[in-house]
């Protein structure tokens, strides 16, 4: 078995590696801002896990609407038509500059109603000018995503991986400053996160928009790259694929935000712990993520060249590279459940409510890396809609309701959440499974030995 993937083992981890770096790169934001903070109590730490969760919601909604063009220039390079990828690219940075600016406007408003969220006081006082300069910082992560789902459509994924790299170092080094108040600035908090993450994010966008429009590479596949006028047609491609990926993604992180404000019902503590837990989690979501947004390239490469044996040979490697991925997580998280928790918080008790969440997390990373892997590899074949309706069906259908019901009703308190999102993504990743064999053996019939790898 492994000489018959070894060549697509081979491809798709030197077109994800970066990817899934560049991809680390949202999550470590988060991540850095929650360590920087939960060194300053754990109300901060509550705050910036409430301003993250609800900031997250928008996030995915504009990451999804960016995915729309990854596949589509991925399709047209496999067809050849190089010059029609200057014009998806210029449609694809008008929608996402719109989009932008409308939930930017969205998300500071927003902000000023956070206390209807019947969150503790202190939590809901410091998150409000978090979320603002989150809010703010939408805007450029837009174009940054522009730019980047283009390079990444055509094969050329380093150049993201590296300006990532670049803009996480500098979100810590100043988050640190701002927030301790070292070189004689001022002490800012939970505030000075934010402003690190701006800052951080407007260099990002200028970097990435300036490799792609001077680089030589690029010039073949810019012929067509104008704003003179607006093609509607362009425009519903790519929303027609970007769209229905944006509910895909607002429906799994929208459950697992909805869990953060039923556990701020329960308290503070619980609440610190979760975002220790799940900012762990997520960072290994944003890892098979890059996994699967490399499955999607090469299965719309191979879709739009009509290979589809090469097509399905390749997203089975892609599985078997997700599983051997999140299965390590899972062990790192089982051993590590105690420790892991210590780079946030000193607090005992949060660490120990923690520690029972990493294990529930452990359970959960094989499903959690197989359905967004699924995902990846339908958004590539251009199938969006069914995989849409199966998560909606997963995560708001049974995921959240259970967890409400296990969590709140039966008062099994923060764990019986959990293990109602555990279900949701068990879900998810079966139905998506059992979607990919359907769509893929229609165009093509393997040997028995094949299908049943």
């Amino acid at each position: 078995m492994f000489l018959k993937y070894k060549p697509f083992y081979k491809d798709n981890f030197r077109l994800a590696y970066p990817v899934v770096i560049s991809q680390l790169g949202h999550t470590l934001v988060g991540l850095s801002d929650s360590i920087i903070i939960g060194h300053t109590g754990e109300v901060p730490l509550a705050a910036v896990s409430l301003g993250n969760s609800i900031f997250t919601i928008f996030m995915v909604t504009g990451l999804g609407i960016s995915y729309g063009l990854t596949p589509l220039i991925a399709q047209e390079n496999g067809r050849g038509n190089r010059s029609y990828c200057g014009c998806l690219l210029s449609q694809s940075l008008l929608i996402n500059i719109t989009v932008g600016l409308l939930l930017c406007a969205v998300i500071v408003t927003g902000s000023y109603y956070i206390p209807l969220l019947d969150q503790p006081a202190a939590v809901a006082t410091q998150a409000k000018p978090f979320l603002q300069f989150l809010g703010f910082s939408f805007f450029p992560l837009m174009i940054y995503q522009s730019f980047k789902q283009f390079a990444e459509g055509l094969g050329f994924t380093r150049q993201a991986m590296n300006i990532s790299i670049i803009g996480n170092v500098i979100n810590i080094l100043l988050g640190i400053t701002l927030v301790f108040g070292l070189f004689g600035l001022p002490r800012m908090g939970v505030i000075g996160v934010g402003i690190a993450t701006l800052t951080d994010r407007v260099l990002m966008a200028t970097a990435m928009g300036w490799y792609v429009l001077s680089a030589p590479r690029f010039k073949p596949y810019l012929q067509e790259f104008h704003f003179r006028d607006v093609s509607r047609a362009t425009i519903q491609k790519i929303l027609g694929i970007g769209a229905p990926v944006a509910l895909q993604y607002l429906f799994e992180v929208s459950a697992f935000s909805g869990a953060v404000v039923m556990v701020g019902w329960i308290g503070a503590r619980e609440q610190a712990a979760h975002q220790i837990a799940i900012s762990l989690a997520t960072m290994t979501y944003m890892m098979a993520s890059g996994v699967s947004a490399a499955a999607g390239i090469k299965s719309g490469n191979f879709f739009g060249a009509r290979q589809f044996r090469e097509l399905r040979l390749s997203a089975i490697a892609s599985y078997h590279m997700v599983l051997v991925l999140m299965g390590t997580a899972a062990l790192v998280f089982m051993l590590g459940n105690h420790l892991l928790p210590l780079m946030y918080i000193k607090e005992p008790e949060v660490i120990l409510i923690a520690s029972h969440l990493l294990i529930i997390a452990a359970f959960f990373q094989l499903f959690d890396g197989t359905q967004v892997v699924g995902l990846g590899i339908l958004r590539g074949m251009g199938d969006v809609k069914v995989p849409t309706v199966i998560t909606l069906l997963a995560y708001w259908g049974l995921g959240l309701p259970i967890g409400y019901l296990l969590g709140i009703h039966l008062n099994f308190g923060i764990q019986g959440i959990w293990w109602g999102l555990l279900l949701g993504l068990l879900t998810a990743s079966v139905l998506l499974f059992i979607r990919f064999q359907v769509k893929t053996r229609k165009h093509i019939v393997l040997p028995e030995t094949v299908i049943s790898n």
